[in-house]
């Protein structure tokens, strides 16, 4: 039997030391602890990947720390838009919403999408009636809304164009006159999961609520196949985070991939190379979490910080933030 992996990220970015309190930091780590946990306890107890990453998603779309669900962030418009997507590296099957305004958990919604309908991604309303009809829950948009998103989106908006989570937050920790971040309660991330089973099946998800001030309709590369979230049981399992135009003109998951399944390179040197190399080359900032069939496991970001967690077996979690 294999030893089972799961690992997660909440999001990579300009994370500023300055803008974090040691207690903050602390709360968050002790976040993503307790979600790689609830993921090892599927996965010990023979649980697929495919549930162990559905899961630490769900939670994560119910944790205010992260842009993704409950406290996600605004469009120009000052309403919010989410996406999702799930893959099962077992058979290659995938489920992905984009653009759904209404639904508490968009990757519960993926993964109706993946098991009861013939089709791979769903938008907007289309998405969100689907959800309904198949018992996702649905909430009021105001769901979305944290008083500390909210004053991000204002402090950017007009002035920055569109940014990345931590970028956001980081811009708006400088343009205030006191020693104090936007928000000293929350940060915030894109977020993602990777897990390998005892059966030796890989699966990867990964959610969003986008960037901050983006315009209506945009889409980036979490919900769609092989360019935010990718798992095949013949080579890896991939969860992206940064910028989404990046990671979908190098359709950085699925690339990773093809270098280990063309090239003979390792998790390692894939990883590397679409991170540090390809990645930088069309402007991509982030960074991916990634674990292969022999459950060899990488968290690789050429950004400040990413926000990161994994278990291995019944070894307790391991969690960080910055590069060092």
């Amino acid at each position: 039997m294999t030893t089972p992996v799961i690992a997660i990220h909440g999001g990579a970015g300009t994370i500023s030391r300055n803008s974090l309190s040691a207690a903050d930091e602390a709360r968050y780590l002790q976040a993503l602890g307790a979600i790689v946990a609830a993921g090892q306890a599927i996965l010990n107890a023979g649980g697929s990947a495919l549930d162990a990453v559905t899961e630490a998603v769900r939670l994560l779309e119910d944790c205010p720390l992260f842009n993704a669900g409950h406290g996600a962030v605004y469009t120009s418009e000052g309403k919010h838009e989410l996406d999702a997507c799930v893959m099962n590296g077992a058979d290659l099957s995938s489920g992905a919403v984009a653009c759904v305004t209404n639904v508490r958990n968009p990757v519960l919604a993926a993964r109706a999408v993946m098991e009861k309908s013939e089709h791979v991604l769903l938008v907007g309303a289309g998405a969100e009636a689907f959800a309904a009809r198949n018992g996702v829950a649905t909430v009021a948009p105001e769901y979305f809304h944290t008083d500390a998103r909210h004053e991000q989106w204002l402090r950017v908006r007009g002035q920055a164009g569109v940014m990345l989570d931590h970028d956001a937050a980081s811009f708006a920790f400088a343009q205030k006159e006191t020693t104090e971040p936007i928000d000293p309660d929350h940060k915030f991330g894109t977020v993602g999961a990777v897990a390998l089973d005892r059966a030796g099946n890989l699966a990867a998800a990964t959610s969003t609520g986008g960037i901050t001030n983006k315009q209506p309709g945009r889409v980036g590369d979490s919900p769609v196949i092989g360019a935010g979230c990718y798992a095949n049981n013949a080579t890896v399992a991939v969860s992206a985070t940064g910028t989404g135009e990046s990671f979908l003109r190098a359709v950085a998951c699925y690339d990773v991939g093809a270098r280990m399944a063309y090239a003979g390179q390792s998790l390692e040197q894939a990883s590397q190379a679409v991170v540090f190399e390809s990645l930088p080359k069309v402007g991509g900032r982030g960074g991916i979490i990634a674990v292969d069939a022999q459950g060899n496991l990488v968290l690789p970001f050429n950004t400040e910080g990413m926000y990161r967690g994994y278990g291995r077996g019944d070894d307790a979690p391991v969690t960080a933030i910055y590069a060092d």
